[in-house]
């Protein structure tokens, strides 16, 4: 009896002290949770919920359902699934989304009512992972769920990233991906930890923020964010050096902008403490091979109380954009723009509107000069998850709605810092930014190129007079250089035709249709990141009007003269030409040109007036190419009236007399 009481004393005391470890991993957790030690607080939720494990493995006493241990219920809620959700947590925290996910999905089979956003977080987890099926099943589920609940704020999250689904499975059935390579940067630039926020010194350096080992600073300070500068040869990094840059122990500093003459850098500077931060923005000058001590940018930027951090400078050093939580914004981290004096120091802010900010955050701008193109990142919009790259240009005195510039630029998980390599033109070609797509914990470099592709050359064949499109056209496109046909394309029902050249070169489309005069435009074709359209102008055909017959009289529609003289006015050039066109058309064609007016004046002056104008007209056709032996000239005064001079009352009709005033041509030999 002793000894079985003996043992039972043994066992109680064993589980009591088992029971005092578990609690200590659970507060040592629930501690570095509270203060934002995600990492540490993970590896404590771990040993908490091992232990816990381990007991009902060895089919030992639970310590989860004893009375005397009652682990189950503090302020309405069980302990133990507060331990998987703040385990679940503290992964996302870390963009450990892998780890994240089953934790979050334990809770959520657990039942709505313990964490509610377990399943929102899921879904997201899910979604992070590139499995969109699931996360858009998880996330209606929530969206069913909760409407009605305190978590109701979080359904429109929830349907934004259902919506953000669907742009992402029209992103990954783009037509162009072909024409993409990404590639991580090489491990002499990502190693271990972090390396992102890329920007340009010159065309062969690059500056960039990292949180790699540093074996001059302190056991506890190795991983702080620091500069480093990487030295490319044809356009490999062959060199990475940490910058030449005071920094103390406490602080990190990185993030930088620097101007486009290399002489002034703009850094961020850093402290963290729990989950306070505290960021301000810092210049520094060019000494020589070095930079000088930085500087904190005056009260105006650096607003007392407030995060201003990832600097970037515009090429003309007149204004700075930076991100900042600052009150007067729409929410979370706002892009704000500063105006700059000659030395640099601001002396205006302001925010950078609702066009580019949200309610969240917008965060590393970047501006391509080349392009007048405003690059951003933000979690506030539909795009493929977590931060995206948004682009936008000025449009008037605001912004134009920004857009997401798409897969492989963005991924489902963070991608921002985004530059672009000097002197190049279209950013497409070029690209470097951060993105943590492959990696468990950390943002990484990447550098993303996009071939060139041939534009689709488009255009409209139409009548020239009357501006109708015209279908069943053949348009032949030929080398213009070498006079080789390329293609023969016809046109549709619509007038349109289309067609892709192979290559970049100076090209001429030719038209041709039944009873229209040939039509042709030389025009260049080109490859385009930019646009997979060219649009070639209208090309107009000109009717070919019907060959009158041997004696046969046409009047001249819309040739005018001076008043009460035989000069020729300039609009009456396009009737005149289609005339000189049809001579031209029909070479044995012989005309009588004959001139007429009204009743107006004697008979020997319009007589006389008639004459020099069919003369004139004669003459012009003369100079246009057409031989003088096939044309006859003859006025005929007021003798050949076609209408009334006056109406049968003796009053003026001056419609009949406009008719009578006219030029015909009479076909004598066809």
């Amino acid at each position: 009896m002793k000894r079985l009481l003996l043992s039972m004393t043994l066992l109680s005391g064993v589980i009591t002290l088992h029971a005092q470890f578990s609690y200590q991993y659970l507060d040592a957790a629930n501690n570095f949770y509270t203060k934002g030690d995600y990492a540490s607080a993970s590896s404590y939720y771990e040993k908490y919920l091992a232990a816990g494990k381990k007991d009902k493995d060895a089919d030992s006493f639970d310590p989860y359902s004893a009375a005397s241990l009652a682990i189950k219920k503090r302020d309405g809620s069980d302990k133990y699934l507060d331990a998987v959700y703040h385990l679940a947590e503290s992964y996302r925290l870390l963009t450990h989304y892998a780890k994240a996910a089953p934790y979050y999905k334990e809770v959520a089979d657990a039942g709505k009512n313990a964490h509610p956003l377990a399943l929102f977080h899921y879904g997201e987890t899910l979604k992070k992972q590139g499995q969109y099926a699931e996360a858009a099943d998880y996330l209606s589920l929530f969206i069913n769920n909760y409407k009605d609940s305190a978590a109701s704020s979080y359904v429109t999250k929830a349907k934004q990233e259902l919506a953000s689904l669907d742009f992402i499975r029209q992103q990954l059935q783009r037509s162009d991906l072909a024409l993409f390579h990404v590639a991580a940067a090489p491990a002499i630039m990502n190693t271990e930890g972090a390396s992102y926020a890329p920007v340009w010194k010159d065309a062969a350096t690059l500056v960039f923020t990292s949180t790699r080992a540093d074996a001059t600073a302190a056991k506890n300070k190795l991983h702080h964010n620091r500069l480093y500068e990487a030295v490319y040869r044809d356009t490999v990094p062959v060199s990475v050096n940490k910058l030449e840059l005071t920094q103390s122990n406490d602080q990190h500093q990185g993030v930088a902008a620097i101007s486009k003459d290399g002489q002034t850098m703009l850094i961020t500077r850093w402290t963290t403490i729990g989950k306070q931060k505290s960021a301000a923005i810092y210049r520094c000058k060019r000494n020589g091979n070095g930079w000088s001590d930085p500087i904190a940018l005056n009260a105006m930027v650096n607003s007392k109380g407030t995060n201003n951090q990832q600097p970037y400078l515009t090429p003309d050093a007149q204004w700075l954009i930076f991100a900042s939580d600052r009150p007067g914004g729409y929410g979370g981290y706002d892009l704000w723009r500063a105006q700059l004096d000659a030395s640099g120091e601001p002396v205006k802010v302001e925010n950078m509107g609702a066009a580019i900010n949200t309610a969240t955050d917008e965060q590393a701008p970047y501006f391509h000069e080349a392009s007048a193109t405003l690059f951003f990142a933000s979690n506030g919009r539909i795009g493929m998850g977590g931060f995206d790259v948004y682009s936008t240009k000025k449009q008037g005195e605001t912004w134009a709605e920004p857009v997401n510039i798409g897969y492989p630029y963005n991924s489902a998980k963070d991608d921002l810092y985004f530059a672009v390599a000097p002197g190049t033109k279209s950013w497409q070609s070029a690209v470097v930014l951060s993105s943590d797509r492959t990696s468990a914990c950390c943002l990484e470099l990447f550098t993303i190129r996009k071939a060139p592709q041939m534009q689709q050359v488009t255009g409209l064949v139409k009548d020239c007079k009357t501006g109708a499109p015209l279908s069943g056209v053949r348009v032949s496109i030929w080398d213009a250089a070498h006079q080789s046909k390329l293609s023969t394309v016809t046109t549709g029902d619509d007038g349109s035709y289309q067609f892709t050249p192979a290559k970049a070169a100076t090209l001429q489309a030719t038209a041709e249709a039944p009873s229209y005069q040939q039509g042709s435009l030389l025009f260049q074709s080109q490859a385009s990141w930019d646009s997979a359209l060219l649009r070639n102008p209208d090309l107009c055909l000109t009717a070919i009007a019907p060959v009158p017959e041997a004696g046969e009289v046409k009047v001249l529609e819309h040739v005018f003269y001076a008043l009460n003289k035989a000069v020729i006015l300039d609009e009456s050039k396009p009737a005149l030409d289609e005339l000189v066109q049809m001579l031209k058309d029909n070479p044995s064609m012989e005309i009588e040109i004959s001139g007429h007016t009204d009743n107006t004046g004697g008979k020997a002056y319009n007589q006389k007036l008639s004459q020099q104008r069919a003369n004139n007209v004669v003459a012009y056709l003369v100079t246009q190419g057409i031989s003088a032996g096939r044309l006859k000239a003859a006025g005929y005064g007021d003798s050949q009236p076609v209408a009334p001079n006056t109406n049968d009352d003796g009053s003026d009709n001056p419609e009949g007399r406009q008719k009578n005033r006219r030029t015909e041509f009479k076909v004598l030999r066809k």
